[in-house]
């Protein structure tokens, strides 16, 4: 369960969330989306503990996260942007994040799934982005937390890839897990989502499903849906 109330804050003089109330009890699939400014990172690196709001209250599972660490357990975290030690191979990465957490990990399987043995032995300097992203799938996903939050998880990836990846977030999402995504590939959201948070300036704009949201917006097409909103937002 996460529970976020009049959540807000700022860098400066820029206000970035201004009063999010948010509530998932439900387990699925949950799409955070919102054009670019408008609170989607800052939201979820507030839910990881690397962002301290200046007000508000965030309750994770039963547990008020302020000043409480242990909590990021129950959390696996994809990161848009990994940044790996160059000199390390990926054996050595997956070992070493697997003491640091001090957790056994689901390691082999994903990795055959992502083709990943013949890199195994590699650098992590000599690997292209794709499969780069495959080895931060595996890293992310060899943990059995109970929620799991992908950013762009979809980047670089290969089409088998990208159906292994559709594949695995069924298969969380059937052990009754929360799954929280963000993507700007409307097909991949489409797909996956149960429901979509839309943020627009620090706000929770719209919370549902995507077919309510077409009923809302009078649309048949997802993509227009969101635009119609934004329309809507912007008139």
């Amino acid at each position: 369960m996460i529970r976020i109330e009049q959540l807000h804050k700022q860098f400066g003089k820029n206000k970035v969330l201004k009063g999010i109330d948010l509530e998932i009890t439900n387990k699925g699939v949950f799409a955070i989306l919102g054009p670019n400014g408008s609170g989607k990172t800052t939201l979820i690196k507030a839910l990881l503990g690397m962002v301290i709001p200046n007000k508000g209250q965030l309750v994770v599972g039963n547990e008020n996260i302020k000043k409480n660490w242990k909590y990021r357990d129950q959390i696996d975290y994809l990161p848009q942007i990994a940044n790996f030690p160059a000199n390390l191979t990926v054996k050595e990465l997956i070992a070493m994040i697997k003491d640091l957490r001090n957790r056994t990990g689901e390691d082999k399987r994903l990795i055959s799934m992502f083709q990943l043995e013949p890199f195994l032995s590699k650098k992590l300097s000599n690997l292209s982005g794709g499969t780069k992203q495959k080895v931060n799938l595996v890293l992310t996903l060899m943990f059995d937390s109970p929620i799991i939050i992908l950013d762009e998880p979809t980047s670089g990836l290969d089409p088998i890839a990208l159906i292994r990846l559709k594949e695995i977030i069924a298969e969380e999402k059937a052990k009754g897990k929360i799954i929280l995504i963000t993507s700007h590939i409307m097909s991949f959201v489409e797909e996956m989502a149960d429901e979509i948070v839309f943020l627009l300036e620090g706000k929770v704009y719209f919370k549902g499903s995507i077919e309510v949201l077409k009923i809302q917006t009078d649309e048949s097409n997802f993509e227009h849906a969101i635009a119609n909103l934004l329309r809507q937002e912007y008139a």
